[in-house]
Formats: structure tokens, sequence, C-alpha cells
């Protein structure tokens, strides 16, 4: 098995490719911090919804896709920030995506 150097840019490749291609549903490894992501992306509707299954002997986050008019509600998706190259950013620094029609998260210290 290898090893992921960047699990939260394995989340989102996982979620682009599965909306490119019209998947229902992906199945990704599990951790607290994409499944914070997907609760996110889930309240702010870029997916339908959001399951963690404990029944096997690695947790998995199965997230199922929103397609709109037989096309994803995913438009894209970009990691700015990655442990090869660190963006830090100030409060009033926030970008704004796609002129506010987008989503940024941000992960703070506090």
């Amino acid at each position: 098995m290898s090893t992921v150097t960047d699990p939260i840019a394995d989340f989102l490749a996982r979620v682009r490719n599965g909306a490119r291609a019209q998947k229902p549903e992906v199945l990704i490894p599990y951790s607290k911090i994409k499944a914070e992501i997907a609760r996110i992306f889930k309240e702010e509707g870029y997916i339908s919804d959001y399951s963690v299954d404990t029944s096997g002997a690695h947790p998995r986050i199965k997230v199922v896709n929103k397609l709109v008019d037989r096309s994803s509600a995913i438009a894209g998706l970009r990691r700015i920030s990655r442990p090869g190259l660190r963006r830090y950013v100030g409060a009033d620094e926030i970008p704004r995506v796609l002129g506010g029609m987008g989503l940024a998260i941000l992960s703070t210290s506090r």
C-alpha cells in the first residue's frame, strides 16, 4: 500500500474525478479533516450527502455527488496551500473565489 503525502489533495482529486465521470458516489479513506471538508461541501450544496462507513477494517467516507441537469454541481476544485508550498494570508487578504460565486475553505491556528 502506498503512502499519500497530501491527503487533502487526494480527497479533492477523488471528488473531482468522480464528479467529472458523473459517478453517483465516491469512496474515500477516512480522516477527520476530510470528513469536515465533506460536511462543508454538503452545507454549501456542492454534494448531496456524505456518510462515514466504519464497517470494514479501514473507515471510509462515502460522498454522494450532486447532479444538476445531468452534470455535477462541482465545476472545479483546486488546492492552493500544499505541503511543498504553504500559503499564508491575513484576514484582510482572504481571496474571493469566482467573484463570490465559489467557496474558499481556510484553516486557522485557533
